[in-house]
């Protein structure tokens, strides 16, 4: 019996191929970028690492837009999404509690 591999995708932070069990699904709904963990909203999908990191190199190069072919001036909000990164990220709980929040 033929042996099933895993998808594989590029994150639109780093640029580095993943399988899509390590990335993070990212959808656009009413103009906000959204987390799609279970991987099941429709639409266009973007891949990233569920890092600080690869988050802000993505926004940082506007890689979101291009990946999910939106148009160029089409502003994007990213609170959503951030919020499940640094939610999920044990990196910002702990700048979280530095910070005294």
């Amino acid at each position: 019996m033929a042996e099933t591999s895993e998808p594989v995708r590029t994150c639109v932070g780093c640029r580095q191929r993943a399988p899509v069990s390590d990335l993070l699904r990212v959808v656009v709904r009413s103009g906000a970028l959204v987390p799609d963990p279970r991987r099941r909203l429709p639409g266009r999908g973007a891949s990233v690492h569920p890092t600080p990191g690869c988050l802000h190199a993505a926004e940082r190069r506007r890689a979101f837009t291009r990946a999910l072919r939106l148009p160029g001036g089409s502003p994007l909000e990213a609170g959503p999404l951030r919020d499940h990164v640094l939610g999920s990220s044990s990196e910002a709980a702990g700048a979280r509690t530095r910070a005294g929040e």
